[in-house]
């Protein structure tokens, strides 16, 4: 697999050489990303597999502010993807970045077509936000802040009337199964499922494919601190590393400025509309902190206010946002969804100040795929969160993660249905029920997650340092060995493992990935970096002073 030094997107597998293997074809997760490829995939025959009943487990649903498109009158795809560009600290991929935006309106359309019914003004033209790092509003959204939700009905909706489709409910992926591929590397034919309500059981099923495409999400339930579900614990990452799958980016983790800080798991969050609306941080004293950090002020990058955010607490002066005066009595109807939040807090928001806090939020490394979702596994697309394709770099611009979803989800179902045909994708009816594994009794599963938990927010999160990176590998490694047959928790290990030693590699700060004991960029260390399993734990193994721009290097296949 050749990734261009110039930052190019990675190439994925070759054409097969071989007819690939016969069986379902397997989407792994039902969020937006999941679904939408299913229903693109129309009319070959699909297996959705979902860890939870549809719009129970997915971050999409989750989303509040929308999907930035340039759509709105004098925007421009050119514009939004120099946007793109210039959020993600220097090393986003700018192909990538344009053909993204500019394929963003025809996804958009689509959406409209499934039933998505966005916001417009009396003239009927859509009502956009702005959002942070944005030159302009172009945030296309549904009732304010409920875009996500909205969009997952749809798509729900769809996916349930599509004879194509068939959805695999309380069933969660667990490994790949390879066989032998055309080239040097093994192909990947099948997934090892568990059922959710068997987790701990050592019970497992494998079923056959004619391709999979991973779309479950991302990691952000590695964090102690996170806005993403219960389910989205990178255990993706992990199972495909494991398979020798080439990892993007992991380093890059974004913490969202603004979970409400009410001591609830997973975190709620205040919208970034919020302060695209007017709504101020300020801490205890009322000073207007950010205003002293970036001349964006409360619309600076993601980074940039989740720093300012982290000292304020740290420093025992408490981050707030206020939205008494920009929102005010309209905040009941203008951001029901946050508002519905600050009430279970205990918190008015048309009163009161919103208690905030940084928290896990999104993953812009990932599974490496080209643009059509390959990876650089035979038989093996992602698309989602858990894919990394070069669009967000070290720093995600606000609601560009819906938008990638939708385009690169087109974009693999098109190449599934150029790779397989028909009488290959034929569903197989029942799962196959494999040897029992012996997993940890579930008290001290629970321990160990919650450890785990803590190590990666302490020590792999809004700020790191080396030796602090030392020891979340230390914690990480030593679970996994406790772990064993504990699939659950082996791949929580080896995702955090990943993350873990890509950050202490990259001795920079760039983006997302803040490094107290490397405070600056390196002009050396403006690419991404691209890992498997092996480099990593190699590379870590050499001892404490690693990194740099020569570790960077070796991580550039």
């Amino acid at each position: 697999m050749d990734f261009d030094r110039n930052r190019r997107a990675p190439q994925g597998f070759a054409d097969p050489g071989l007819p690939l293997d016969r069986g379902d074809i397997v989407v792994i997760g039902a969020g937006l990303a999941g679904l939408f490829t299913a229903l693109r995939l129309a009319p070959l025959p699909v297996t959705v597999v979902a860890a939870a009943p549809l719009g129970q487990g997915a971050s999409s649903v989750w989303a509040q502010g929308g999907i930035a498109a340039a759509v709105g009158e004098g925007d421009t795809p050119e514009s939004h993807a120099a946007d793109t560009i210039a959020a993600g600290g220097g090393i986003v991929d700018a192909h990538v970045a344009e053909v993204v935006a500019s394929e963003a309106p025809a996804r958009i359309a689509d959406l409209l077509r499934y039933g998505v019914p966005f916001d417009r003004d009396l003239a009927g033209h859509f009502a956009l936000s702005r959002e942070a790092a944005h030159s302009r509003a172009r945030v296309v959204r549904v009732s304010g802040d409920r875009a996500g939700a909205a969009i997952m009905h749809a798509l729900i909706a769809a996916a349930r009337a599509a004879p194509s489709i068939r959805i695999l409910e309380g069933y969660e992926a667990t490994d790949l199964i390879l066989n032998a591929g055309s080239g040097d590397g093994g192909r990947v034919t099948g997934v090892r499922l568990v059922r959710t309500e068997a987790q701990g059981t050592g019970t497992f099923d494998f079923m056959p494919a004619s391709a999979v495409v991973v779309a479950t999400g991302g990691a952000g339930a590695l964090y102690s601190v996170t806005t993403n579900p219960m389910y989205a614990r990178g255990e993706a990452i992990a199972f495909a590393a494991r398979a020798g799958a080439a990892i993007a980016d992991a380093e890059f983790v974004q913490f969202h400025p603004t979970a409400i800080d009410a001591d609830i798991d997973p975190a709620p969050l205040a919208s970034e509309a919020l302060r695209g609306e007017g709504a101020k941080l300020v801490n205890r004293a009322g000073e207007r902190f950010m205003l002293r950090l970036d001349p964006a002020g409360d619309l600076a990058q993601r980074d940039v206010v989740a720093r300012g955010v982290f000292a304020e607490i740290a420093a025992g002066r408490g981050a707030f946002l206020d939205c008494r005066d920009s929102i005010g009595a309209e905040f009941p109807t203008a951001f029901p969804t946050v508002y519905g939040h600050c009430v279970a807090a205990g918190i008015d928001p048309v009163t009161q100040l919103i208690p905030v806090a940084p928290a896990a939020h999104y993953h812009m490394g990932g599974i490496a795929t080209d643009l059509h979702g390959r990876t650089s596994l035979e038989g093996l697309w992602a698309v989602g969160e858990v894919a990394s394709t070069g669009l967000h770099g070290a720093n995600r611009l606000a609601s560009n993660s819906l938008l990638e979803a939708t385009v690169l989800g087109a974009r693999v179902a098109d190449d599934i249905r150029r790779l397989v045909a028909p009488s290959i994708a034929h569903p197989i009816a029942k799962t196959y029920r494999a040897a029992p594994d012996r997993p940890l009794d579930e008290a001290r599963r629970a321990q160990l997650i919650a450890v785990l938990r803590r190590a990666m927010s302490e020590h792999v999160g809004v700020v790191r340092s080396g030796p602090g990176l030392e020891k979340a590998l230390v914690i990480l490694r030593e679970i996994a060995a406790e772990a064993g047959d504990d699939m659950l928790v082996a791949n929580m290990a080896l995702a955090g493992e990943v993350i873990a030693g890509s950050a202490l590699v990259r001795t920079e700060s760039r983006g997302a990935h803040f490094r107290s004991d490397f405070p600056d960029p390196m002009a050396a260390l403006v690419r991404r970096s691209v890992v498997t399993l092996a480099d990593i734990r190699a590379i870590c193994a050499r001892g404490k002073r690693v990194g740099g721009a020569a570790a960077i290097a070796e991580l550039c296949l």
